[in-house]
């Protein structure tokens, strides 16, 4: 199984680029900007990795990303992902990045753009992955803020395939953005949201009936709404899972409790995605090969989630076509 999901075309639907940071390169990053880490060595980080929960998780991956400085950070940080995705047979990734939190720190709009618009060109002609971005706004912080920052982007918005929600979602429920994603929809630009992994079942009919969002990050909690799960169902919307971050978050105690097979048993539309990989074990092979080995999936369910992901994914009907052949070609 490790050599057929490592050979699976897998598409990553749910990747924060500034988790992806691992403790090698955060330390390299910190010493090219003359960054001080409260951390003395590579190992001291890594046990630096047990959260409680969301909140928890949080603090330390907003001092990590404090390393991120120049447009050229933002190019070796998503390059660096790149290169360990491909290996593990990743062909499409679509990364949410948080602006705002780069913004808070001093460092420009332009310079978060431009250095991972950059990678992405490069993963594109050098490595044969395929990219979106989707700008991600904060919802711990204001709706305000987040409006200021979609209308900064305006020279990019024709670059952003999406807009996104993420961060803490106890407080936070999607109808405090409403405005925010209105003004996306009228210029075009898709919308995702972070529901109902930490929030209540409530949150994600929010987040579709008000934000008008074409796909659900998370989204496990649903199985507490019946209503709500047949509502996704009927929709075939979407649902970015992240399962190793669900455990590591707390969201389940272990991958053997998660509730996957629950939701592909109600006929749901799931994907398979890594959310925070150096923080939460591993990217999009760990992920798959943790499930296969908890839940005994068969390469036929393997296939269908990398479908599924796939089918879904902001990419070009041409490039669709493509994967979708390689992926016919191991059944």
């Amino acid at each position: 199984m490790h050599d057929f999901i490592t050979r699976l075309p897998k598409a990553e639907l749910h990747l924060h680029i500034e988790g992806s940071l691992e403790p090698e390169l955060m330390f390299s990053l910190a010493e090219r900007n003359g960054v001080a880490l409260p951390y003395a060595s590579v190992e001291e980080v890594h046990a630096a990795y047990q959260f409680d929960d969301l909140q928890s998780f949080l603090d330390l991956y907003y001092q990590g990303m404090s390393v991120l400085r120049s447009a050229e950070d933002f190019f070796d940080l998503a390059m660096d992902y790149f290169r360990r995705a491909s290996a593990e047979g990743v062909v499409h990734v679509e990364l949410h990045f948080d602006p705002q939190a780069h913004l808070a720190r001093g460092v420009k709009l332009e310079v978060v753009i431009e250095g991972l618009a950059r990678a992405c060109r490069v993963a594109r002609r050098e490595l044969d992955v395929s990219t979106a971005l989707i700008m991600a706004f904060l919802r711990d912080r204001s709706a305000e803020e987040a409006m200021q920052v979609l209308e900064r982007a305006a020279p990019y918005w024709e670059m952003l395939d999406a807009i996104g929600l993420d961060s803490a979602e106890h407080g936070h429920p999607p109808e405090k953005f409403v405005e925010v994603f209105e003004r996306a929809r009228a210029l075009g630009i898709a919308r995702v949201a972070h529901a109902g992994e930490e929030g209540p079942p409530a949150y994600i009919e929010q987040a579709l009936d008000l934000l008008d969002v074409c796909r659900i990050d998370h989204g496990v909690r649903c199985l507490e709404d019946p209503a709500l799960v047949e509502r996704l169902r009927k929709l075939k919307m979407p649902l970015t899972v992240c399962p190793l971050s669900n455990v590591k978050l707390k969201v389940v105690d272990r991958i053997e409790d998660h509730p996957l097979p629950q939701l592909l048993d109600a006929g749901l539309l799931l994907t398979i995605n890594s959310d925070d990989p150096a923080y939460f074990g591993g990217g999009m092979r760990e992920n798959f090969l943790a499930c296969q080995g908890a839940f005994g999936w068969s390469e036929a369910t393997l296939l269908t989630l990398a479908r599924n992901a796939i089918e879904v994914g902001f990419m070009d009907d041409a490039r669709r076509h493509e994967l979708l052949a390689r992926l016919d070609g191991m059944a």
